[in-house]
């Protein structure tokens, strides 16, 4: 039995305009009714989810920041990864060596730019919310929650991703994320650790999980759950996932239409 839905946000359960379907609302709710959590799963911020999800906020599960931020029924904060701020050092200096690469550093409401905004790429899930240039990284006690880089060479986003993980590898991970973005966690830090800390307090084990993505930033979770749904548009390689099922695009609801036969199967 499916216990717990957790769902990606942009190329999954976003339209086409980056908007919620106005459907989903419903199906969260009625599934909660029946014993059935939702969760989202994304690299946007707490805060911005819960705008996102505004009519239903309390009523579900976050593992927001790329498993940085959990929370539970709204607002039962669980987890909260902060940066190392030598490590934010480091990794600022090493993309400040490479042309093409220009960081993103954000806490809870601010985005810190440290090149000019035009060197910054906007895409659907990089809105960049009360961005700030500023010309060194913040403060050690500003807690740098999200980091994400922006390659402005397309083509060579893999390439500079293999860089980066060679050379930081022990720190962090690097996953692309649309097509100029690479998003930064902590090694540690994942959207499966995040899934962990909900399943730990809802004591729900992964096989009762069912869990939609489209992006490689979806693949750690996408391994570990028991019922890994995959977008038809998603990435060739998240295509791939053992056992995954392949549904249709985010443009069709193809998450709304498989969480309705979540729950007419109930």
């Amino acid at each position: 039995m499916i216990k717990l839905i957790a769902s990606d946000m942009d190329g999954t359960l976003l339209d086409e305009n980056g908007q919620v379907p106005e459907e989903t609302f419903d199906l969260i709710h009625q599934l909660r009714e029946k014993g059935v959590t939702f969760a989202a799963s994304s690299g946007r911020r707490y805060n911005t989810l819960r705008w996102f999800f505004e009519p239903v906020a309390d009523e579900m599960d976050y593992v927001a920041s790329l498993g940085a931020e959990v929370y539970a029924d709204g607002k039962i904060l669980l987890d909260r990864e902060v940066f190392s701020y030598a490590s934010v050092i480091k990794l600022c200096e090493l993309c400040a060596s490479f042309d093409c690469l220009h960081i993103a550093l954000y806490d809870e409401t601010r985005t810190f730019l440290l090149d000019d905004l035009s060197a910054y790429v906007r895409e659907v899930d990089k809105d960049l919310p009360n961005a700030e240039r500023v010309d060194d990284p913040p403060s050690a006690d500003t807690g740098i929650i999200k980091i994400s880089v922006c390659c402005e060479r397309a083509n060579d986003i893999m390439d500079m991703a293999y860089v980066l993980e060679r050379e930081m590898g022990d720190l962090f991970s690097f996953m692309p994320s649309g097509s100029k973005w690479i998003d930064v966690t902590p090694s540690i830090v994942n959207k499966a650790t995040g899934l962990d800390q909900i399943l730990r307090y809802r004591g729900i084990d992964r096989s009762e999980v069912m869990c939609f993505g489209d992006s490689m930033n979806d693949y750690h979770i996408l391994r570990h759950v028991g019922h890994p749904m995959v977008m038809a548009n998603a990435r060739y390689a998240v295509r791939q996932t053992p056992g995954a099922r392949v549904i249709d695009t985010n443009v069709a609801h193809g998450v709304q239409q498989a969480m309705r036969e979540v729950l007419e199967s109930l």
